[in-house]
């Protein structure tokens, strides 16, 4: 926070010494305790969870539910780079095991915000923000062990029908 207050005020001590705040020796933006990255986390998470919750509201206006509940989803889920750092999670959401779901998952994100904001037809928003939702659930089931497996074979159970 020295380095922060000392750049916007521009004191010259020590030119040919003094560290730039992004620099890589430099702690920066990057010197978060534990508990402050605990702390962001938590307030990205509840933003983007309230954000999906008050999208609730103007659902009767399918444009700006897409919006802000596209919005609130990619508030929670980058949430997470807070904890593991934004390297380690764009290694695991493009690791080889998901992939596929996160190709999908940020397709559906970019579908949903084009058929809002470019295309403005209501019917197409919906079904894109269900497609955003159903790939933010098989993106998030990527993360605990089998259970895409399970889901799979449930849902081939529930809907594979004999006549």
């Amino acid at each position: 926070m020295l380095k922060l207050k000392e750049s916007m005020l521009g004191n010259d001590d020590e030119e040919g010494s003094r560290e730039g705040f992004l620099d890589e020796e430099s702690d920066g933006f990057f010197s978060l305790s534990p508990m402050q990255r605990v702390y962001a986390f938590a307030a990205f998470f509840v933003a983007g969870l309230a954000c999906m919750i008050l999208s609730l509201i103007v659902f009767a206006k399918p444009i700006k539910f897409a919006v802000l509940f596209t919005f609130g989803n990619l508030l929670a889920v980058g949430s997470t780079a807070f904890l593991l750092g934004p390297v380690q999670q764009m290694r695991m959401m493009f690791d080889s095991a998901r992939i596929y779901a996160t190709a999908i998952y940020l397709g559906c994100v970019v579908l949903a915000l084009i058929c809002a904001l470019w295309i403005h037809n209501k019917i197409l928003t919906i079904i894109a923000i269900i497609s955003e939702l159903c790939a933010l659930i098989w993106y998030s089931l990527s993360y605990i062990p089998f259970a895409r497996r399970i889901v799979s074979g449930l849902m081939m159970r529930l809907c594979d029908t004999e006549l």
